[in-house]
């Protein structure tokens, strides 16, 4: 509640107030897909240096990130996950050894943990067929597709752009102009990226839109954390283990790399000052390490300045 709270309540008041106003048109609106472009494309650079740092793991990000973009449907990250998983298993299980590792104490039981990662397996699984007999609409389909993202994003919050993007652009429940809008105020506000379920909730079904999708999108991560935490010291050791999460780990950059060119560059970039607006950006979060709230209202700022050159 304290850590997330506060980035729920600014992004639902930003949401009214663009249901309020028609300010999709507007100069710091443009700025702000600006803004996401530039943030996404650090998130591809930190995390490419850390997860695909060598030639092997930069193929695998590579041809993730080919794949996402050709084969564009609701299964196709899956299925890249799934086959970097396996790949990783092959290509990494035996350059791992086994460490001392801090062992970590947990009050869960490994009961109680099994029965939270089966729930999580079951609401992912029974949502969907739920869905197909209530309805594509309401909140129940809210529910399922925030649901759903939560439990197949790995590898930060950025990832979750394209998923979320597929389902609430690809239902039409938003344009994507309004889905980047709120990406990019969803860089300002303390808290998770995740809280940018609030922002999508407001836009589609209003306050109890967003408190729906906000339960739905961060619930899976509290039962497999829940699921996982007891069994926590014996699979951190697992070199087979290991080799998986190193495959997956390189896939996610491929598709966070994916997502940066579509729906980011092709809906936010439109002219050469775009461009030179978001390079100045990206310098700004990089190079000269501000605080990505200031990098926001810069981003906005350029927005305003740009309509103005261009009429």
């Amino acid at each position: 509640m304290g850590f997330t709270l506060p980035s729920v309540i600014l992004l639902v008041l930003f949401a009214l107030f663009m249901q309020a106003f028609d300010v999709s048109q507007s100069g710091w609106i443009h700025g702000l897909k600006i803004v996401a472009v530039a943030i996404v494309a650090q998130a591809v650079l930190s995390m490419g240096q850390k997860l695909a740092p060598d030639r092997s793991r930069a193929t695998l990000a590579i041809l993730a990130a080919a794949i996402t973009l050709l084969w564009q449907t609701a299964v196709s990250q899956i299925v890249v996950l799934v086959i970097a998983g396996v790949a990783g298993y092959f290509m990494y299980k035996q350059s791992q050894q086994p460490g001392d590792y801090y062992r970590l104490t947990v009050a869960i039981s490994k009961r109680a943990g099994v029965v939270c990662f089966g729930l999580s397996l079951l609401l992912l699984v029974g949502l969907p067929l739920l869905r197909q007999l209530a309805g594509d609409e309401g909140l129940l389909a809210l529910f399922e597709s925030m649901y759903r993202s939560g439990s197949l994003v790995f590898g930060g919050g950025h990832v979750v752009l394209p998923l979320l993007e597929r389902e609430v652009v690809g239902a039409d429940w938003m344009s994507k102009a309004d889905f980047l809008t709120g990406y990019g105020v969803a860089q300002a506000v303390p808290g998770p990226l995740f809280t940018i379920a609030a922002y999508l909730g407001t836009m589609i079904s209003g306050v109890k839109g967003a408190v729906t999708a906000t339960i739905a999108i961060f619930l899976p991560a509290y039962l497999l954390m829940a699921g996982a935490l007891p069994f926590w010291n014996t699979l951190r050791q697992n070199p087979n283990v290991q080799g998986v999460l190193i495959g997956i780990n390189a896939a996610v950059v491929g598709i966070l790399l994916a997502a940066l060119y579509n729906p980011l560059w092709i809906t936010a970039i439109r002219e050469p000052a775009d461009f030179v607006l978001a390079l100045v950006l990206f310098g700004l979060l990089v190079y000269w390490k501000l605080p990505p709230w200031l990098v926001v209202a810069a981003g906005a700022a350029g927005g305003i300045a740009g309509m103005f050159i261009l009429t």
